[in-house]
């Protein structure tokens, strides 16, 4: 007979003890089993419980996985593709300038005003655009946020990044064409760009997270969305240069300070900075000139007063408003499932 064999019998006593975890009789605690714990005496957790943007990036896999998703599903069906990205803002630049510019006669006042308004038009679009499709983000993923247990906020931040990816060909284009008219790289105008950047990118990330989780109740708040697009080409100088609100009547009223307290037009005005101004040809000339042919040098009327620290300001204001649209997305997550 087996070694096996001749154990007797496990008594069922010490059977039970051994499946509750407890330890046999002149035993040590190592013989036995781990204790385990009752699920009943388990503390409940919230399914929806997540450490809101950070666990986003924790979960990056995922993250690019949605982002193919969005690409992919935009362009899916179409012949030119990725081509529509550099066609659809050609036309709306090419439009712009032929009645601003052409009609207008603002291209003969405003130095190199193509460069002026694109600049501009690129920073807005990409504004725009993460906003207008964050706020449908989690809406148009109702399958995917019923099913699987995941940080919602992940579905506005794919689509920042997707807007970032579809704002890049006019990016190219604006860079190709700044370079043409005499564009040379300096860090001041370098920073700025990275700046801007930034402040569009916090902010539009945080509108996005407020009302794509608002849009879940009120399907209205796209439509909001939507109709605020249409003022955000006219309060920001894109189709008009700064120096003619700032010498204006309205130069040193209170709608100027209100008007500075955008972090959409100060976002704009960077990105001009940085594209626009070192284009401009050198004092002396009959127009916006700079001094001594140096950038760092144009000030006030054509561009507001200590615009870096203007920036810097619009960046805390613009954090501190992503902060606070977290914090009411993560009071309204619980109810997403329910809603959709």
């Amino acid at each position: 007979m087996t070694a096996q064999s001749e154990r007797p019998p496990q008594r069922p006593q010490e059977q039970t003890r051994r499946d509750a975890g407890e330890t046999a009789p002149g035993g040590t605690a190592s013989d036995g089993l781990a204790p385990r714990t009752a699920v009943a005496d388990l503390p409940l957790v919230s399914p929806f419980e997540s450490a809101g943007l950070v666990d986003v990036f924790k979960r990056r896999y995922l993250l690019k996985l949605l982002v193919q998703k969005e690409v992919q599903s935009r362009y899916q069906g179409s012949l030119l593709g990725i081509l529509w990205s550099y066609v659809q803002p050609l036309v709306r630049f090419c439009m712009y300038f032929f009645v601003i510019g052409l009609v207008f006669g603002l291209h003969k006042s405003v130095p190199n005003f193509a460069i002026h308004m694109f600049a501009a038009l690129a920073g807005v679009h990409f504004f725009t655009e993460t906003f207008s499709s964050g706020t449908r983000s989690i809406v148009r993923n109702k399958a995917i946020v019923r099913k699987m247990p995941m940080p919602r906020e992940m579905f506005p931040v794919a689509s920042t990044i997707v807007s970032a990816v579809n704002s890049f060909p006019q990016l190219l284009i604006l860079f190709v064409g700044a370079v043409a008219v005499g564009w040379h790289p300096e860090w001041e105008g370098i920073a700025a760009g990275l700046l801007a950047f930034t402040i569009l990118t916090l902010l539009g990330t945080a509108l996005a997270l407020l009302f794509s989780a608002m849009n879940v109740f009120f399907t209205d708040f796209q439509n909001i969305v939507s109709t605020f697009q249409l003022f955000t080409h006219w309060i920001v100088p894109m189709i008009y240069p700064f120096e003619k609100l700032a010498m204006s009547s309205l130069g040193h009223t209170v709608f100027y300070n209100l008007y500075l307290s955008n972090p959409l037009t100060v976002a704009v005005l960077l990105l001009q900075r940085c594209f626009w101004v070192p284009t401009l040809p050198a004092c002396p000339s009959q127009y916006t000139c700079l001094p001594d042919g140096d950038p760092s040098k144009l000030g006030f009327p054509n561009m507001p007063h200590h615009l870096f620290g203007l920036g810097l300001v619009m960046l805390v204001i613009s954090l501190v408003i992503l902060v606070l649209c977290q914090w009411a997305f993560s009071r309204l997550e619980g109810k997403f499932a329910e809603r959709l």
